[in-house]
């Protein structure tokens, strides 16, 4: 039961701060939950949970959608998550934690790469993007890190980039949580698990709205740096001990 207060309780804050710099659930929650239940159960918990906080980030910024943005990304990105989420049924339990920890360190530096070379995309660019991250979100489950500079790139900013980027990964995460439920890896257990730690993220989200447009882009780079360190080498520890 304190297991369950704890994960909910770190939804919420996940959520809180999702709802602010447009990603960061999984990040925080997936070491949690590996922690609690194992990655082979873990993955497609935050799956079902992921889905709901995107949901509730569409909800909350609904208005400002970039469609066109979001078809190109997602067009392709729906297909390529699937093929992920196939993957990653077949890899072992402790290479699984690796991959998460070596994924969400690697990021770090190369989020910063990007940022320094100042990439702009077109829309035919988001879309080879949005195949390469779908594959990538079918095994790792949070690339937001990746996603992020993405559509930044494409120039969407605040709410626009936390609605549109939030709509391409509801469907990708749906893509997911379907190939998982086809293979046998969602049972109704999974499922409802996932929707009790969804509900705690849907919640911060929407209170997270409230902070969006005080937070600079100094401290958004700051926070997100942040979480992916402490998650990937909690992750890391989590398959060494």
């Amino acid at each position: 039961m304190a297991a369950y207060l704890f994960i909910l309780l770190v939804g919420l804050a996940a959520g809180m701060i999702s709802g602010v710099i447009g990603t960061g659930s999984s990040i925080m929650l997936l070491p949690v939950l590996v922690y609690n239940f194992g990655p082979k159960q873990a993955v497609p918990i935050m799956a079902v949970a992921a889905l709901m906080a995107n949901l509730a980030r569409v909800l909350a910024w609904w208005r400002v959608v970039d469609w066109r943005a979001f078809a190109a990304y997602s067009l392709t990105g729906i297909p390529a998550a699937a093929i992920g989420a196939r993957t990653l049924l077949v890899l072992p339990a402790h290479l699984i934690e690796v991959s998460l920890g070596v994924f969400f360190l690697t990021m770090v530096p190369f989020r910063h790469w990007l940022k320094k070379h100042d990439f702009k995309l077109r829309l035919w660019q988001l879309s080879v993007a949005g195949a390469v991250i779908g594959f990538l979100t079918g095994i790792v489950l949070s690339t937001g890190p990746l996603s992020v500079p993405v559509f930044t790139a494409y120039g969407l900013t605040k709410g626009a980039f936390i609605s549109t980027e939030a709509a391409s990964s509801l469907f990708l995460y749906v893509s997911k949580v379907l190939t998982f439920r086809e293979f046998g890896a969602m049972p109704l257990s999974i499922f409802l698990q996932g929707l009790l730690v969804g509900g705690s993220l849907m919640a911060g989200t929407f209170a997270g709205k409230f902070f969006v447009m005080k937070m600079s882009e100094a401290n958004f780079q700051r926070l997100l740096d942040l979480l992916l360190l402490l998650s990937g080498l909690s992750l890391l520890w989590t398959a060494i001990r």
